[in-house]
């Protein structure tokens, strides 16, 4: 098959108004990809500063806030995207949250929020964005899931997010096999390209964080989102978890 031109494509990216989910929706657009750029919880001038920079690459593209910890806030997302294209081409599940908590303490609140942000929003995107693109021109499109280190192992430090990963990647395969041969779905792994938000990290610190993967360094947000084009163009691949995380997963 031939390779996927993502000009004129429609893309949703789900908390691309800042962080990596930005960087995502902009190497799409400098693609051609027209964007739906969803927020929660981003400031206003993150939001508009990020719509500018996709508009400059000479696509159209709208902001949109929604709670996905709702399943309204779906709903308003895919339709708001029904709307303005009547189709849609590409999906990229970013948005998410990452709570730090030793299992014990891990509360019934903060279990429902992570699985409703992480797993069950992905979910109820992927359903109705695969009816949206069996009405496609040509019936088709990719679904990519952005997944961490909880997808490839128990994470002691991040029980309840570990979790939601390891099953966003479960959901990624089944929906692989569901909805194959003209939907695809992948996985990524993200590994660390960008420090936490809060946290406060040091210069050193994040340099040792890099220096425990086999390359020996931390990456870029780029890094992921010339991944997620890749996966968007290679139509033969379906079903595909794929580390961006300079070798950390190996023993």
């Amino acid at each position: 098959m031939a390779r996927v031109e993502l000009s004129d494509k429609v893309a949703l990216v789900t908390g691309s108004a800042h962080r990596v989910g930005r960087v995502i929706a902009l190497e799409l657009a400098k693609q051609g990809a027209n964007l739906l750029v969803h927020y929660n919880s981003a400031k206003p001038e993150q939001v508009q500063e990020t719509l500018h920079a996709i508009e400059a690459c000479g696509v159209d593209a709208f902001a949109l806030q929604a709670d996905l910890s709702r399943a309204a806030g779906v709903d308003a997302l895919m339709a708001a995207i029904e709307d303005r294209y009547e189709r849609l081409d590409i999906v990229v599940n970013s948005a998410s949250v990452f709570q730090a908590r030793d299992l014990l303490d891990v509360s019934l609140a903060d279990w429902d929020l992570t699985m409703a942000v992480n797993l069950r929003a992905p979910f109820l995107i992927t359903q109705r964005a695969a009816r949206i693109m069996a009405g496609n021109p040509a019936p088709g499109g990719v679904i990519i899931n952005i997944c961490d280190a909880g997808a490839d192992g128990p994470w002691k430090k991040y029980p309840h997010h570990g979790i939601s990963k390891s099953a966003l990647w479960m959901l990624t395969q089944v929906s692989a096999l569901a909805l194959g041969p003209d939907i695809r779905a992948n996985a990524i792994v993200s590994g660390p390209v960008m420090k936490t938000a809060g946290l406060g990290m040091s210069d050193e610190r994040w340099a040792k964080v890099g220096e425990r993967s086999v390359l020996g360094r931390t990456g870029v947000p780029e890094d992921v989102a010339r991944a997620v084009v890749f996966l968007c163009r290679e139509d033969h691949i379906t079903g595909e978890l794929l580390h961006v995380n300079a070798g950390e997963h190996l023993p």
